[in-house]
């Protein structure tokens, strides 16, 4: 049985503590001394010198007492989008705000103290289970730079589930794009802007003739794209002579990411080429899709652990990324599971004290479900 008030006091704490990505330290070392309290196992990896953070990913083990079980995991990570120092929370009618001038860091505090306490609330209950991990992650917000630091491949896992995504609490995400990051420098020549304007090339112009006409935002139902980042030029007196620009797409079909990416770089080489300038791309596939096969074992006991609880378990796709890509990526099958967590990134994120129970209550219900499952099935 989850205990509420340990929940909830758990997420308090965890968002009161400032974890920007790869800034996490205090974070991490606050939970080691909650894990050290309540008797969890746990590791600490190297991810923090391998991604040039403060601080490492943990990994905690509930070893089981049922040999044939699957070894499952529930993940999280400690890192927020950007700084939460001096937060203020409050409880408003049921739901858990930040007052003061700071997000309030549900993303993923509103899926770590879940987490974390379906585990103690999973072995103080007595009953069976397989080996039962968390991964509490680093940097996820800047790239999953902690997942792909995690070697969950010498773990032995049969499947898991990351806790980071919104509402509704019940429903799952088994299916996500590839997402391309794309980095473009524009060089054009400088001069000076008021002697000899003409003896030089304006990159900022080269940019706006290759944007204009370029097909960025929503492409269709499952493919986006955009310039996220511009900077360049030294001076207002000298005619710029570079631009960076960095931009990403996304999409579930490959083939519709791959064209997209083609265009917008085809819209920069053109420009260049009118202009005279000179164009050069850092194109990288940041992280790839996963589609996960609705009659998969992992999808199953999700599934049922949701309905069992009277929730919808519904399967969603999202043009999201999480640590569950980086997981599927190394072969372990792993679907999102939502939390409460709403308008997450802005200052009006929130979280309401029913959806941090109820995403906890379903978390140790997969973990029971779980246990059901002989390996010999998988």
């Amino acid at each position: 049985m989850i205990n509420e008030n340990r929940l909830v006091d758990l997420f308090l704490k965890l968002c009161k503590i400032n974890a920007p990505a790869l800034e996490e330290k205090d974070s991490v070392a606050w939970t080691k001394e909650f894990l050290t309290q309540h008797s969890l196992e746990f590791v600490e990896d190297e991810a923090g010198k391998a991604i040039g953070g403060n601080a490492n990913n943990l990994i905690v083990k509930l070893p089981g007492n049922l040999p044939d079980a699957p070894k499952v995991y529930l993940s999280a990570h400690f890192d927020t989008v950007e700084p939460t120092e001096g937060i203020v929370i409050e409880e408003i009618d049921g739901v858990f705000h930040a007052t003061s001038d700071t997000i309030l860091g549900a993303d993923d505090k509103g899926g770590m103290a879940p987490a974390i306490e379906a585990v103690l609330s999973l072995r103080e209950s007595g009953e069976p289970h397989g080996d039962v991990y968390l991964l509490l992650t680093v940097a996820e917000e800047i790239g999953l730079k902690g997942a792909l630091a995690l070697k969950i491949e010498e773990l032995g896992l049969d499947f898991g589930f990351v806790l980071d995504t919104g509402p509704p609490v019940g429903s799952f995400v088994t299916r996500t794009a590839n997402h391309d990051k794309l980095d473009i420098t524009v060089k054009g020549i400088p001069a000076h802007a008021g002697k000899d304007p003409e003896k030089g090339i304006n990159a900022i112009q080269v940019v706006a003739d290759a944007v204009h006409g370029m097909r960025i935002g929503r492409i269709d139902e499952e493919t986006t794209a955009n310039l996220g980042i511009i900077e360049g030029g030294s001076a207002t007196n000298v005619v710029c002579a570079f631009v960076k620009i960095k931009a990403e797409a996304r999409s579930t079909n490959p083939e519709t990411l791959d064209v997209q990416i083609s265009h917008m770089k085809q819209r920069f080489t053109d420009a260049a080429e009118k202009w005279g300038a000179e164009v050069e791309f850092d194109h990288v596939r940041h992280y790839r899709s996963y589609d996960i096969d609705p009659e998969s074992t992992v999808v199953k006991v999700a599934q049922e652990a949701s309905r069992s609880l009277g929730l919808d378990p519904a399967l969603r796709t999202t043009l999201g990324g999480s640590d569950a890509n980086i997981f599927n990526a190394k072969n372990v099958p792993s679907i999102v599971v939502a939390t409460g967590m709403e308008k997450i990134h802005t200052h009006e994120e929130h979280i309401s004290r029913a959806d941090l129970i109820k995403t906890a209550e379903l978390s140790l219900e997969i973990l029971r479900v779980s246990a059901k499952v002989s390996r010999n099935e998988l």
